[in-house]
This record gives structure tokens, sequence and C-alpha cells, in this order.
């Protein structure tokens, strides 16, 4: 009868191996695959109960501890997947009965079906799901008293476990199974044989327990909707065009098209966004024009000096989102600008001077704005400028505006530059 069992047990494993190769190789990976983990681990523990097939006299206590099983799931899509799991009861008398001592070990193959995806409770919580789960295995019941020696059977198993999820790697889990033995030859308690052998065992387990999920996505297949997935993307893709079709400086460009969506108003511009500077020396030649014949100059010298008018007068700015030291790709022209004046004039030099809004501690603020200065000096250095010819100045939080104003924070953090 070893033999037998062993058998079995080798040919559910076998079956289990090659429904994952078959899932394997019918989910081969495309461009538009769900991403979903697919694999689990559960891990449950609690009590108990023969219902039928106990000796007369002999009883177990209503709730008998113990009871464990570990189990390996394989979710071929959200709704429908397979799990081999192996179960251990530890029987014993209850008081005022004949002592006796048994185990019950079994090992199942079942299908698992997610009632939850099934059901749709994802239109009204992402947070409680059920599974339910059915199949067939071998077990083996085992006693030191009575007849002293093991029984060999095959069982169904049907059972439904509860979902509560914890986080996307963890779910709290509590489980309710019956199992129907064949071909059981002796009680629960090895005491007496059952009546007929074919169908005469039955046992109640419940269980509460964790299911840990595996792989490198960020859901599992228990929490996966392929709706709302699609909606999800749907709304991401919406909201991109919106943003993109944004026109920061009202240049006649969307930003998503605008390669320098910070230019100047009323600057002309290229298809790309980009202002028009011919001479290349960072004054757009609109601008440029202008302020030549505002202050009445002409000549290299006096663009130089109107360039410099722009920078130390705070219209040259880089900018950075909140807590971050990084620019944003948007504000990068502004380094830009400084770097085109710095290598026109080989004998200038400059002060970077940077800038935190007032939401955090003074001391982090100060260094949260050396470490912006810092930053734009770098990208200043790796464009050609000698770093000697580049002095960083942490000013620290910036109060000349309302702290409770998002816009207005926005403005502050901030880089901007003295050129001398």
């Amino acid at each position: 009868m070893k033999k037998k069992l062993a058998s079995v047990t080798l040919l559910l494993l076998s079956f289990a191996a090659g429904a994952q190769n078959v899932a394997t190789t019918s989910n081969q990976p495309t461009v538009d695959a769900p991403a979903y983990n697919k694999w689990s681990i559960e891990l449950n523990g609690g009590v108990g109960k023969p219902l039928r097939a106990m000796s007369p006299g002999y009883s177990t206590a209503t709730l008998n501890p113990f009871h464990a099983d570990l189990g390996v799931r394989y979710m071929f899509s959200p709704t429908f997947g397979v799990k081999l799991d192996v179960g251990y009861d530890q029987f014993q008398e209850r008081d005022d009965t004949p002592n006796f001592e048994s185990r019950y070990v079994r090992t199942s193959l079942q299908g698992v079906i997610n009632l939850g995806r099934a059901l749709n409770f994802e239109t009204w919580t992402n947070t409680i799901g059920i599974l339910a789960h059915g199949g067939f295995g071998v077990s083996q019941i085992s006693t030191e008293t009575g007849y002293g020696g093991q029984d060999y059977m095959g069982h169904g198993i049907m059972g439904l476990t509860g979902q509560i999820k914890l986080s996307n790697r963890i779910a709290l889990t509590g489980d309710l199974t019956g199992i129907v033995n064949g071909r059981q030859n002796w009680n629960f308690d090895g005491m007496g044989r059952t009546r007929t052998g074919a169908f005469d065992g039955v046992l109640l387990n419940a269980s509460v327990g964790l299911t840990f999920y595996l792989g490198k996505n960020e859901k599992h297949a228990d929490w996966y909707s392929v709706e709302n997935e699609r909606l999800s993307k749907l709304e991401d893709r919406v909201t991109t065009i919106e943003t993109g079709l944004i026109d920061t400086d009202k240049d006649g460009v969307a930003d998503l098209y605008d390669l320098e969506p910070n230019t100047v108003s009323g600057v002309a511009v290229n298809t790309k966004g980009q202002a028009v500077d011919a001479n290349q020396n960072g004054v757009p030649d609109e601008l440029e024009s202008y302020l030549e014949k505002t202050y009445g100059q002409n000549g290299k010298g006096a663009t130089n000096n109107t360039v410099e008018e722009l920078i130390n007068g705070g219209y040259v700015n880089v900018y950075f989102d909140f807590n971050s030291s990084k620019p944003t790709n948007a504000s990068l022209s502004g380094v830009d600008f400084l770097v085109k004046y710095l290598k026109n004039n080989p004998g200038k030099s400059a002060d970077i001077i940077g800038y935190s809004d007032e939401i955090g501690s003074s001391n982090y603020n100060t260094e949260l704005s050396r470490k912006r200065a810092e930053a734009v000096k770098a990208v200043a250095v790796n464009a050609g400028i000698d770093a000697s010819r580049l002095n960083v100045i942490a000013n620290g939080e910036d109060t000349s505006v309302n702290k409770n104003s998002k816009e207005a924070r926005q403005i502050v953090r901030r880089v901007t530059f003295q050129v001398k």
C-alpha cells in the first residue's frame, strides 16, 4: 500500500509540473500581456474535527487542535489557478472519554477559482476577496494505540478561503475546508474499523493564516482587475495628452512638442518651441533687438551689458520641485543662459545662489538650498565652465511669498545668479 501511495503522490506532482509547463508555454510574454504575479505561498493553522468514522465511546474536542497546512499556488489568470498543498491534523480524546492519539497527513492537488474577480468585487472593494478551492489527493492515518499502524486512502477536498489584503505582498486569510476520505479502513481514533470503508471518513478544518505573494510585479492575480487596469491606463493616457497640450509659455507650441517650454513671452520661436537666437549668445533675437533699441546701444558690448542686467536682475532662474535638488527639465535653459554668457565673457565669474521655500526646518532648508546651488554648478561645470569661476551661496528660505500658497512656493524654490 505504501508503494501505491508513493505512486499516486508522484502522479500528482507530475500533473502539477505539467500544468505549470502548459501555463508557461501558453502565456509567453507579449507587449500587451497583463503584468501581475502568479505564484504565492500559503501557510495556515487552526483546528480540525472528525465528523464521521469514530469508534463508539471515543470523541475529540469540538475544537480539536492541532491542524496546519502549507501550500504553493499558481494562477493561470486572475480567476483560475491550481495549488499543491500538504496538511497535518492531530487527534486526541476529549475529557471523560478513553485515551487515544492519531495523526492524519494528506497531500492534495486542487483547482482554485477567484470568486472575488468572478463576482467583480473590485467594483466595491480592493481589499476583500474569496477563493473557492477543490480537488483530490492521498492521505494517511497513523496511530500508536488501537491497531497501531497506518491506513492509506484517497480523498476529495473542497473549501472556501476569505482574504483581506494587507499589502501587495501579504494577505490575511480565513479558511473552511471539508475532506471526504475514500477507502478509509480504520476510524480516526484507530480503535475500530469503519463500517463500509467507501466514504465513511469526513473531516472539517477551520484555520487562519497568511498568503505571501511572489514575483516582480506590483500586484498578484488575486487582486488584478483587467477592467480596472484598462481604465487606469486609459486615464493615464488622457492625463498625458491633456498635460501635454498645455502651452506653459504661451508661444503657440504645446508642451508635448516644446523643447523649450519657458521661452520669454512674445519672442519668436521655431516649430519646436525654441526661441530664435541666430548669434547663439543666449538672448532671443527679438528681445536682443528690443533691449538695444531701448538702451540706445549697439554692438557686442551693449548686448553683453543687457544680458548681465537680465541675469543680475533675477530674470534668469533655475527651478526645483518640492524637496528636490534636481533642476526641472523646463528650467535648465536658465543654466544654459548663464553658460553662454560666461563663455562669451572669459573674465567674468558668477555667484550661484540657492533658495528654498518655508516648508520644513530652517537648517534643513539651508542645506537643501546649498544642494540646489551645487547641482546647478555641476551642470555649468559639465558644460565647460571652470569651477573656479563659480561660487556657491546657500541663502536658505525665501520668506517673501505666502507659504500657504502652493503656486507661490514653486516660485521661490530656485537658484539665481549674480555675475561680476
